[in-house]
């Protein structure tokens, strides 16, 4: 089974996919996307590490996720992806596309497009189960800055097209999950 759990910022929603992963009763190997580029980075990193169970494995991809997905999916394993949305940051600076948005030029992506697209190709065919976290960035006003807005579109499309392949969609408010797919 594929589920997409998906929140604000500090909604609970990384606790849901680590219950999830537990409740399962797999092997689960948690897939982390983010990097500790500065102290705060750091911190967040080390209290996701510090409530996650000994025994979990621990795979870092913060950019090819869906080779790293295929390398570790099997049929008694649960992989927890934590999270798409670092996973898009990743994407949009490791290219040109952020400094682009910045710069008012037009936005090309294609290490972006050749990503999402291998994900979402990806994860129908994966065994076992996968518990994907990403946030939801759309309910605000729209960003003034052009890479923010860039980057809120992306996120927006990105949750679309991870959720059509999902088996079960679960939303997150205030540490209570309601159910969409």
């Amino acid at each position: 089974m594929k589920e997409l759990i998906i929140g604000g910022a500090r909604s609970g929603k990384s606790t849901l996919a680590e219950k999830r992963a537990i409740e399962s009763g797999l092997r689960v190997i948690y897939v982390a996307t983010g990097q500790a580029l500065d102290g705060e980075m750091s911190q967040r990193i080390a209290r996701h590490r510090a409530r996650r169970p000994a025994e979990w494995g621990l795979v870092e991809s913060p950019l090819d996720l869906a080779s790293a997905l295929r390398q570790n999916a099997a049929p008694g394993v649960c992989l927890l992806v934590d999270c798409l949305t670092l996973w898009l940051s990743n994407l949009l600076f490791a290219g040109e596309s952020a400094n682009q948005a910045e710069a008012g030029l037009p936005i090309e992506c294609p290490m972006l497009a050749t990503e999402v697209q291998a994900l979402v190709d990806t994860l129908p065919e994966l065994p076992g189960q996968v518990v994907i976290v990403s946030n939801e960035v759309g309910w605000g006003i729209v960003p003034m800055a052009a890479v923010s807005r860039l980057f809120a579109d992306e996120q927006g499309r990105l949750n679309q097209r991870v959720a059509s392949v999902c088996d079960k969609v679960t939303m997150v408010v205030a540490g209570h999950p309601l159910a969409l797919k």
